[in-house]
């Protein structure tokens, strides 16, 4: 039998990993906040630094002597990018469609249950949703979240269910957050057979979403895009009859250059 790929894991890889996945959402930071982020001594995170440092991953600031993400990091992310023919494709589907709606799109996956922000464009009006390339949110209070988990296979809905849903682990974000599991699982059974979902306020007050699957050849889902807006602008029935049509349609076109036949 084989061990599993975590037996394998290096400790001090992973710390690095760890490390620079703090600056996520961050621009700088210094040596005692990454400390007490990371639980590690001030010594051990002020080796990883000079580690990434050297490998130009990570870059200190000679003003405020805090470090920041380097030229090497840039690097691989468009390695990443040139690597997935679901990013180059599908820049172009969000600049139109945040044309069309004059509002912000993005693009995301799926990952360890959670939404990952793979790219957005945002339009030229002063109030607009911003752009959250690069974030993480939860699967249940997202648009983007109930698409990509209603529209996979059985087998990881069940899952999502054993490891989030009755862990305990749906927050309430707002007060329109739905924490309970079997209403949060009703209504990603609605959005697997209507193929897209729509939040308001649940993931942030003032906020709502229309989201759409993305298809690849094999007719599996590789993402989903969405349309942002704040929630004073939109209505629920501008929502599902003005931008809901645009974003399936977009998704479909998508899926279409992807592979897709439906």
């Amino acid at each position: 039998m084989k061990k599993p790929k975590a037996d394998y894991a290096i400790q001090t890889v992973a710390n690095a990993l760890r490390l620079l996945e703090e600056f996520g959402d961050e621009v700088e930071i210094g040596v005692a906040e990454l400390s007490r982020r990371l639980r590690l001594h001030k010594n051990n995170v002020f080796r990883l630094l000079a580690t990434l440092e050297d490998q130009d991953y990570i870059e200190q600031d000679p003003e405020t002597e805090r470090y920041r993400l380097g030229i090497a990091a840039l690097e691989l992310g468009q390695s990443f990018a040139r690597s997935r023919p679901l990013l180059a494709r599908a820049r172009h589907t969000l600049e139109e469609l945040s044309q069309a709606t004059e509002e912000t799109t993005h693009l995301a996956m799926l990952r360890d249950f959670e939404v990952v922000h793979l790219d957005g464009v945002a339009p030229d009006r002063l109030l607009v949703s911003g752009v959250r390339t690069g974030r993480r949110l939860p699967v249940h209070c997202t648009a983007l979240g109930k698409v990509l988990i209603g529209c996979c296979p059985e087998g990881q809905r069940e899952a999502y269910d054993r490891t989030v849903t009755r862990e305990g682990r749906l927050v309430a974000r707002t007060r329109s957050t739905i924490t309970d599991p079997d209403k949060l699982f009703e209504q990603i059974r609605t959005v697997a057979g209507q193929g897209f979902a729509v939040d308001r306020d649940e993931c942030e007050v003032g906020l709502c979403c229309v989201a759409a699957p993305v298809h690849d050849e094999t007719g599996r889902v590789v993402g989903a895009i969405s349309v942002s807006a704040p929630s004073g602008r939109r209505s629920e029935d501008e929502l599902l009859v003005g931008i809901c049509p645009q974003v399936v349609a977009a998704a479909e076109r998508l899926s279409r250059e992807l592979g897709y036949r439906i």
